[in-house]
């Protein structure tokens, strides 16, 4: 069977490796409180898991898990892995693996820092600057890669020769996180503050996650 994949940016990728449980393991992990256990899930346990999640009630919501396996830049995962409740991450190692010549990041467009948010951007910069813009982009990329392919020949070890590499390299992780902690990453990540390659994750985890959990997703992301 194969495993749901989305393709994200121009060589990233988020894939679904495993789950546990669902909305209704929600429910029953509310209901215990009570010594109650259901079997299916009703109309009824919709409003429940509202209530939970209006209320601030979010234990319930962590009596589940999932695993992604993402291939993403590294300065998307820098932000990424500020979220960290919740979440374990195990990434590739540059000390163990040699990295790829072209496993990095190449925008299709160029965009100007935004005049009003420091940290943002906005638009794309003018059309008869983004070939020359692209030039250099690819001329500082390549060559780091190229040096860190020289030093990796001149004998360095790759824990060293690895720190020249740009932060557009491509990197992998194996993320497993709770569905209240998913839930927190996709509002953040989703917002349009935030950086728009860092969007294109949020969605494609999304549309992973929604399918194993659609009503608990939908309340934990709803506007109070």
């Amino acid at each position: 069977m194969p495993v749901p994949e989305i393709k994200v940016l121009d060589k990233g990728f988020v894939r679904l490796i495993d789950h546990m449980g669902s909305d209704l393991s929600v429910v029953n992990a509310a209901r215990v409180s009570f010594g109650k256990r259901k079997t299916a899930f009703e109309d009824g346990d919709a409003k429940l898991l509202a209530y939970l999640a209006e209320h601030e009630h979010t234990s319930p919501f962590r009596h589940t898990a999932l695993t992604l396996h993402v291939k993403a830049p590294i300065f998307v995962f820098r932000q990424w892995m500020k979220h960290r409740i919740a979440s374990e991450f195990n990434e590739i190692s540059g000390r163990y693996v040699e990295f790829p010549e072209d496993e990095f990041f190449v925008p299709e467009v160029f965009r100007r820092q935004a005049k009003v948010n420091k940290q943002g951007s906005e638009g794309a910069i003018d059309e008869q600057d983004h070939a020359r813009a692209l030039a250099t982009y690819l001329k500082s990329c390549r060559g780091a890669v190229a040096h860190y392919k020289e030093l990796l020949s001149l004998g360095v070890c790759r824990e060293q020769a690895r720190c020249v590499l740009p932060l557009a390299l491509y990197s992998e992780v194996y993320w497993t996180v709770s569905l209240q902690a998913v839930a927190h990453f996709i509002r953040l990540r989703s917002d349009n503050h935030a950086q728009w390659e860092i969007q294109q994750y949020a969605a494609a985890v999304r549309s992973l996650v929604e399918p194993l959990y659609p009503v608990g997703l939908k309340t934990l992301l709803a506007d109070r």
